[in-house]
């Protein structure tokens, strides 16, 4: 489909939204086409609306004229959730809605354009003295407020306060024919701050992880809390992978820190060789000098980054690395003390908490994590499981790669593990595929400028490429035969087969009413 067939469409928009609005060069089409992993077929044009209002407008239109609209926020996927299914579709690049309207301290909710990232709003919220709960993912300097409601973001203050989506209160959305509406207290015909989210049933749950398939994101609003006062920091090494989980999970259970997470041995060092620099580790000693509070409490930070040296684990260790927060001290070093003991009872040692420090001094460093230190390709697969299945389901997953351990060496394929906790109920596997090949055109342009000089694209390497293809889809199966629910659904995960067929055939149904003609990101959730 050329874009002279659709001239008239063009000409529209650009009415509607304004000239700069409205690209169709070829940079920005396969720029767009494609997101961290895989890239689909050329949109036909990529929008940048500046409102929600002419966004409604544009929406309609494109979609009266048969064609297909596809929302992005961030852009940092590596499961297709934006991959258009055809040339016949126009992107929606939401980056220009990246205005904080509202922030009420009495009220505590602020309200968000969909394009904010993470790091705007906690920017924007930690000189008032406030946060929101969870509060962004490792991506957070470049992933959206819409796209983590969209596809499921998680990691800042998980451990107690769970996903992006359990802490919104209200969205508005732009449906399929171009209706603007908007859920929770923000539905009334009167005006009503949005405080409240379950007047009747839960419209903005509906909306949730829904991967675009249901409507465009415009705004948000989530609830806040004070900032903490106090942060404490604990690390422990393990000789087993199962032990460090089990620790996780009792900690997790206990409700003693904001983030609890497990790293294997790969995954500390990967990320220590990406920031082995000097001028990396001045940084992040800078980093956390300045967050820790007080002058004592700024000096002892120092003096445990500088006892555990460059090794942050033991080698060959699986670590167990918490952040506990509160208004008291006291409470605090409560906390601590009991995930200490917890953790002790299951084989831990105690190592310097340098990780936590670090991840939490600056939890939005930029994007460079996006390649590997030497420019290596990598993407992950997640699964959250009820705690008594974390055993059985690392056990599963390390039998799988073990069975694939000569192609893995031979095509030079590594894989690491990444393990948080979500609340107090849900354990959450991540498996991180790592391997050299060509870049996407996202790597490139996510990657901050001085980065990018330092690294060169590998070259092409398709037997590893379709390694990683073969063991993420058997991944994935492993986890729907283990009963395992996924964030980032996109177009990579089996969903509605998995489902019953009741539940599935009502998302089925819900998708006719919103959706009938299938032109809000079609095939999205297998939708």
């Amino acid at each position: 489909m050329s874009l002279s067939d659709h001239s008239t469409l063009l000409a529209e928009l650009r009415a509607m939204l304004g000239e700069d609005a409205v690209l169709c060069d070829a940079a920005t089409l396969q720029l767009m086409a494609g997101d961290l992993y895989s890239s689909g077929p050329l949109p036909l044009a990529v929008i940048r609306p500046g409102d929600s209002a002419a966004l409604a407008q544009a929406v309609a239109r494109i979609t009266a004229v048969g064609l297909s609209v596809v929302p992005r926020g961030g852009g940092l996927s590596y499961t297709g959730g934006y991959l258009c299914e055809d040339s016949g579709s126009v992107l929606v690049d939401l980056s220009a809605l990246d205005r904080i309207e509202h922030i009420s301290a009495e009220d505590m909710y602020v309200v968000a354009q969909a394009g904010v990232s993470w790091k705007q709003l906690y920017d924007a919220l930690t000189p008032l003295g406030l946060r929101l709960p969870y509060f962004g993912t490792f991506s957070g300097a470049g992933a959206s407020i819409g796209g983590g409601l969209s596809h499921g973001a998680l990691f800042f203050g998980s451990a107690r306060y769970g996903s992006a989506a359990d802490n919104v209160l209200g969205v508005e959305v732009v449906s399929a024919d171009g209706t603007l509406l908007r859920t929770g207290q923000w539905a009334l015909k009167a005006d009503a701050e949005p405080v409240f989210r379950n007047f009747g049933p839960d419209t903005t749950g509906l909306f949730m992880h829904d991967g675009g398939a249901f409507g465009i994101k415009t705004r948000a609003a989530f609830r806040l809390i004070p900032l903490p006062a106090h942060s404490g920091y604990a690390s422990f090494a393990f000789a087993d992978f199962e032990a460090a989980a089990r620790a996780l999970s009792a900690v997790a259970r206990a409700g003693l820190a904001e983030e609890a997470y497990v790293l294997d041995a790969g995954a500390v060092a990967a990320n220590a060789e990406r920031d082995r620099s000097l001028r990396a580790a001045l940084r992040a000693l800078r980093q956390v000098f300045n967050s820790a509070s007080g002058l004592r409490g700024k000096y002892r930070a120092l003096i445990g980054m500088a006892k555990a040296g460059r090794q942050l684990v033991p080698d060959n260790a699986f670590s167990l690395h918490l952040v506990a927060a509160g208004n008291c001290a006291a409470a605090v070093a409560h906390d601590l003390a009991c995930a200490q003991a917890l953790a002790h009872q299951h084989g831990g040692i105690d190592i310097a908490a340098t990780v936590p420090r670090i991840a939490r001094a600056d939890p939005f460093p930029g994007l460079d994590a996006v390649l590997g230190a030497n420019g290596s390709r990598w993407a992950a697969l997640n699964v959250k499981v009820a705690h008594s299945r974390a055993s059985a389901l690392i056990r599963a997953h390390q039998q799988l790669i073990a069975a694939h351990s000569t192609a893995i060496e031979r095509c030079g394929v590594r894989v690491t593990y990444l393990c948080s906790a979500l609340c107090n109920y849900s354990f959450s596997f991540e498996a991180v595929f790592h391997w050299q090949d060509s870049w996407q055109p996202l790597h490139a342009a996510a990657l901050p400028p001085a980065r990018l000089q330092m690294l060169a694209p590998g070259d092409d390497n398709p037997d590893a490429r379709a390694l990683v293809a073969q063991l993420r889809q058997r991944t994935c199966a492993l986890f729907a035969q283990m009963g395992g629910a996924s964030n980032q659904i996109g177009r990579t995960y089996p969903f509605l087969s998995e489902l019953e067929d009741p539940p599935a055939q009502l998302l089925r149904d819900i998708k006719q009413v919103l959706d009938p003609q299938r032109r809000m990101n079609p095939g999205v959730l297998g939708l």
